[in-house]
């Protein structure tokens, strides 16, 4: 990207980026897809139970962004909107006037983050929609223009009642989470990680790489590559509306030019499987559809290289007795055994697809080299 006259912000960018990998294990999708939320200037929904460093990421990311207001707050039935946008001025009732003191309230924040936000009553759902989709609020007499970049939103469940879908709707980024589920990763984040240092980003850069956002070119082929997934997934019941297809490119864009690329490649659909499901069921739908459209196999076995290399890292480390080495030795050679599957499926399919799998089987080798070291060490 040496055509941005941004690429000293967008180096900011990536070191954040790599900062935020180190801080929260098992979350590269999600911290992506937070990043490509500040680019666009679109919101974020995170589905998963209590406990999986949800509202810590948000916390963590507005850090990042010097000089931007956080607002942070747990919705419940009760919640009033005067927790969420001020008490109302007495100074103002007096001039039959009724508006709000918003000062450190979510009309004057930069991010913001609602945790369980389908818990929003109808008192405060309205402005709310007005907010987050216009970025207006209505203040007594005056429409008022807020700062929000990004919302995020976190629930434990998806809606079920019809007047919050559209509130759902506005969410163009949706991930759902889980607790750390390789115990090599949960044993790295019970050592600890803390921030050794916080790269940051000023708002005036934040906005030099939202105005450069419009360079990076979306070609033809990835157009059409659009139209032609639409219509799969149209195959599937699974319907997509045209406003959401239209912001997505905004996603794309930001996914690319977080990857330091000036025009938008079939690398970066594989992202739109975190814009396109309604419902979770449907992810496994539309990654696979995805996937059969575009170099998806690549980034797959990218994912799998890097669970090799962890599990390297996991083995050879300094464990306090011989015991304990021959157990983890043991566990990373299960585990490897089990990538090593994967690999050979992902390049089956890869192969029935047309696809040219090179690349996939030298990243194999890599992981069977991970695993000969492994084993070669522990006799």
């Amino acid at each position: 990207m040496t055509d941005f006259s941004a690429a000293p912000a967008l180096a900011k960018l990536s070191a954040i980026r790599d900062e935020l990998n180190h801080l929260f294990l098992e979350r590269a999708e999600l911290i992506d897809g937070a990043l490509c939320a500040l680019l666009s200037a679109s919101h974020i929904l995170v589905i998963g139970p209590p406990g999986t460093a949800k509202s810590m990421l948000a916390d963590e990311l507005c850090r990042r962004i010097d000089g931007a207001n956080y607002f942070q707050w747990l919705l419940t039935r009760f919640s009033t909107p005067e927790e969420l946008f001020g008490a109302v001025s007495l100074k103002s009732l007096e001039q039959d006037d009724y508006r709000r003191v918003t000062d450190h309230k979510l009309p004057e924040a930069h991010i913001a983050f609602l945790d369980e936000i389908f818990k929003a009553n109808s008192s405060i759902l309205n402005a709310l929609l007005t907010l987050v989709n216009e970025r207006i609020y209505h203040n007594g007499r005056a429409r008022v223009t807020v700062p929000l970049i990004t919302m995020f939103g976190a629930s434990n469940e998806l809606p079920d009642e019809e007047e919050l879908t559209a509130l759902f709707d506005r969410f163009m980024l949706r991930f759902t989470v889980d607790y750390i589920g390789e115990e090599f990763r949960f044993l790295k984040m019970l050592e600890g990680q803390s921030a050794a240092e916080r790269t940051t980003l000023t708002l005036t850069e934040l906005d030099e790489l939202r105005a450069a956002l419009g360079r990076v070119r979306v070609p033809g082929e990835i157009l059409h590559a659009i139209a032609e997934l639409r219509r799969n997934l149209a195959t599937q019941q699974i319907i997509v509306s045209d406003r959401r297809w239209r912001n997505a490119v905004a996603i794309l864009r930001a996914h690319a030019m977080l990857f330091r690329r000036d025009r938008v490649g079939e690398e970066d659909l594989t992202f739109l499987e975190h814009v396109l499901w309604k419902d979770p069921e449907e992810i496994p739908k539309v990654r696979e559809t995805i996937r059969h459209l575009v170099k998806g196999f690549e980034d797959e076995a990218r994912e799998l290289l890097i669970q090799g290399q962890e599990l390297r890292e996991y083995a050879n480390r300094g464990w306090e007795n011989e015991e304990m080495r021959q157990r983890a030795v043991i566990e990373a050679q299960a585990k490897l055994a089990n990538i090593l599957l994967k690999f050979e499926n992902l390049i089956r399919e890869a192969a029935e697809s047309g696809r040219d799998v090179g690349g996939i089987e030298a990243m194999r080798s890599t992981v069977k080299q991970i695993q000969q070291a492994i084993l070669r060490a522990a006799l």
